[in-house]
């Protein structure tokens, strides 16, 4: 069986729109995906996307994605909250970031668990699918068991855990090979940048 890494954020819109396709690859061909969740830009390199002084980039990015997924016929809204706490009239990224890292430390834990991609499309099509209040209730818990996996179990994994430390390897990984963007994909060695193949 061949692998395919696939560098992955929950703050993605991209990502997100990109799992149905991910899940098809994996259920039809001889192909495992491991799931390599790293932080997104805006924590790890604002720089690269959020410049008050040319927002452009992310306006565009702001209409594509919506514009990609009316296309490919996945439900899509702005998350209700935002997997990042950040002002997108400023651009301004908030210190305190309540919801990422337990995000991302939730993904490796179902990566690590053998479900990565499962629980990555099920809780991105909550966050990116319209669902209001994602992170409350018990959305997260049926996601979770949606792909078999108990959303307690994985809390507790995670608070002592080292998934952070994993995260940061992910993203040494990516730098490593020449990425920077998610979705990226890596296929015998090669990069495969969005959903460019």
């Amino acid at each position: 069986m061949q692998t395919v890494d696939v560098y992955w954020s929950f703050r993605s819109p991209y990502s997100y729109l990109a799992t149905p396709g991910l899940l098809e690859m994996r259920d039809n061909y001889d192909v495992a995906v491991n799931l390599r969740v790293v932080l997104p830009i805006a924590v790890r390199a604002p720089e690269l996307l959020f410049n008050p002084q040319n927002a452009n980039r992310t306006r565009y990015i702001l209409t594509d994605w919506w514009r990609r997924a009316e296309y490919l016929g996945m439900p899509h809204a702005w998350p209700s909250p935002d997997p990042i706490v950040q002002d997108m009239q400023t651009m301004e990224i908030a210190e305190e970031q309540p919801y990422i890292y337990r995000l991302s430390s939730l993904g490796v834990e179902a990566q690590r668990q053998g479900l990565g991609i499962d629980f990555a499309a099920r809780v991105s099509s909550l966050i990116w699918g319209g669902t209001e209040a994602w992170h409350q209730g018990d959305h997260m818990a049926k996601a979770a068991q949606g792909v078999g996996l108990d959303l307690q179990q994985m809390e507790s994994a995670i608070e002592d855990g080292n998934h952070l430390q994993e995260i940061d390897e992910n993203q040494a990984a990516l730098d490593a090979i020449g990425g920077w963007g998610v979705p990226s994909m890596v296929f015998r060695e090669e990069l495969f940048f969005g959903q460019d193949r």
